[in-house]
């Protein structure tokens, strides 16, 4: 069987807990992000973009949605001759379903999948950050290296460094001591969870881990300091772009608002940046302002109609703000009406509600507020 050069595995299964009612029936790399996507399209579109043509997304929690979201990959240019994307479960078995242990383990369970693709090396990705990357420059350094692990990385602060894998490095990059989420970092040059394996390492490495009564099957916590051990070539890709893990409301709210700020000019129906972001067509009438409807510094996609007052916002498909309403620096998902009067800050609506007529929310508060009922 002919080798592909490189296969990309996302990790997408997390049930996202601290978002709270957004995750509720919804896979967090399913959760609305800007307006029109998914969290998930982010990477998705990477690979894409960077000439990635074999997709495998491991789903688990709330599976069966976000598989159909996946569908065969059309969204993102992925169901080619030569291309593909697929939503992979946990094995079914008449015990039950087999779930993932931890993220090496969720690798484990697909190496039929890879063994099938027949790679030389395996890009691991989680599916629920927001950034854009070409991967092959990674790719192009992996190589040069001959490495057998290479991870992504980029500074933290020192108070954000606890909440990463945190590792230190030589003159030339190669990575000489790491440490998953440690009380008193050491460094602040982060993993950013994309890992490009020499995939016979990283077989050998799994079949080892899968083994181990006293693993956790954990990239960061077994996988990675078990390399190191054995002195393999571990290094490190330093990544300088936008980079956010949106896994709280605060965080979630706080990319959006990055959103923005980055758009060649607030204020489109549609997202132009510099990279393309694919995701669902909603084939959807453009949106319309109001004579009333006034809108600053604002994202507004498609369907929404604003007949209130909008700044600093991100309003979403088929959104509906009705006349006397002030919406500032927050994020309105799709399907959401807010009533007459009504007046929203810093505040993520969740999709599909109904905001009464002349509520407020939050106003005058710093802190940031998910409104779901």
């Amino acid at each position: 069987m002919m080798s592909k050069q490189i296969v990309a595995m996302i990790l997408a299964g997390g049930k996202g807990t601290r978002l709270y009612e957004l995750t509720k029936k919804n896979a967090k790399p399913a959760v609305f992000f800007g307006g029109k996507y998914r969290i998930i399209d982010y990477v998705m579109s990477n690979c894409s973009n960077s000439n990635i043509n074999t997709v495998g997304v491991l789903t688990q929690y709330e599976s069966i949605d976000l598989a159909g979201y996946i569908g065969n990959g059309e969204k993102w240019g992925l169901n080619g001759v030569r291309s593909s994307a697929v939503a992979i479960a946990p094995k079914q078995t008449e015990e039950g379903s087999n779930w993932f242990v931890g993220t090496a383990d969720a690798i484990f369970q697909n190496i039929a999948f890879l063994d099938s693709q027949n790679p030389e090396h395996v890009l691991i990705l989680s599916g629920d950050h927001i950034y854009e990357m070409d991967y092959r420059k990674m790719l192009s350094v992996h190589l040069e290296k001959k490495a057998d692990l290479t991870i992504s990385v980029l500074n933290v602060t020192l108070e954000e460094a606890s909440r990463f894998g945190i590792m230190s490095v030589d003159d030339n990059d190669r990575i000489i001591e790491f440490e998953e989420k440690p009380k008193k970092p050491k460094s602040t040059l982060a993993s950013m969870g994309i890992y490009i394996f020499k995939y016979k390492t990283l077989r050998a490495e799994l079949l080892s881990d899968s083994v181990d009564p006293n693993s956790e099957h954990d990239f960061g916590k077994n996988i990675i300091p078990n390399m190191l051990a054995k002195k393999r070539r571990v290094f490190a890709y330093q990544f300088d772009g936008y980079w956010k893990d949106v896994g709280t409301i605060k965080s979630l709210w706080e990319a959006n608002m990055d959103l923005i700020e980055m758009v060649d000019e607030p204020y489109f129906e549609t997202i132009r940046s510099r990279s393309k972001i694919y995701g669902e067509d909603t084939h959807s009438v453009p949106h319309y302002v109001g004579r009333e409807g006034h809108v600053t510094q604002s994202i507004v996609n498609q369907g929404a109609i604003i007949l209130g007052t909008v700044h600093h916002s991100v309003i979403s498909n088929e959104v509906i703000i009705e006349e006397e309403c002030l919406i500032t620096n927050s994020v309105i998902m799709p399907g959401v009406t807010v009533k007459r009067g009504a007046k929203l800050h810093n505040v993520i609506v969740a999709p599909n509600i109904t905001i009464a007529e002349k509520r407020e929310e939050n106003l005058g508060n710093d802190e940031i507020v998910l409104v779901h009922k």
